[in-house]
């Protein structure tokens, strides 16, 4: 059973990599990152339970990533939603130029 929650969470982790890396708007960049700490999330919950000794620790660290998760999410929109009132684009590209 762990071979294919391991399977999942590296098919998971892959499409949130490509999402990342190769999109240009910064949501779906957000969205991927997301994407990318579920698969880690799968992968902490399914050691927990199949592991050599089978314990509660991966859970507890995947609500802790959850958590972390929510407040990056929380703070990546903001950080978004004040580049697009300065910049009035979304897109990754022209993010590039620090101003002061």
């Amino acid at each position: 059973m762990l071979p294919s929650y391991l399977t999942m969470a590296a098919i998971l982790f892959c499409i949130g990599l490509y999402g990342a890396l190769v999109k240009r708007n910064a949501v779906i960049v957000l969205l991927s990152i997301e994407l990318m700490l579920n698969a880690v999330n799968l992968n902490l919950v399914a050691f927990s339970k199949y592991g050599v000794v089978p314990s509660l620790t991966g859970q507890v660290f995947a609500l802790f990533t959850i958590t972390v998760a929510a407040a990056e999410a929380a703070v990546g929109v903001a950080v978004l939603i004040a580049l697009f009132r300065a910049r009035g684009t979304v897109h990754v590209d022209e993010f590039d130029e620090m101003k002061r």
